[in-house]
């Protein structure tokens, strides 16, 4: 069955989830096709992981993973990155409460 993007942005934003682990969330970068440098970034744009991590609200992570979801929907990898999210236990998940 394909995944649906509305249906793994809602599932992403149960249980006042923000974002994947940093390690995570890089693996789930990764998966990401046609991955390149743009200027002084990326495309898609890097995780907010690393030195971004304690600079970055729990909103702006939020809205980061939104965008790496919605780039792999347009890339057509969206089922297998929908494997992959739902198969992270909720350990390797950052909450609102967390961060």
């Amino acid at each position: 069955m394909a995944a649906s993007l509305d249906e793994l942005l809602l599932y992403v934003a149960a249980e006042h989830r923000v974002c994947p682990a940093p390690q995570r969330w890089n693996d789930l970068w990764e998966m990401l096709p046609g991955r390149r440098r743009v200027g002084a970034g990326w495309l898609p744009p890097l995780p907010l992981i690393l030195g971004a991590w304690h600079y970055t609200s729990a909103l702006e992570k939020m809205v980061r993973l939104r965008e790496h979801l919605e780039y792999a929907s347009d890339h057509g990898v969206l089922d297998e990155v929908d494997a992959f999210v739902r198969q992270l236990p909720e350990s390797d998940w950052y909450h609102v409460s967390e961060i």
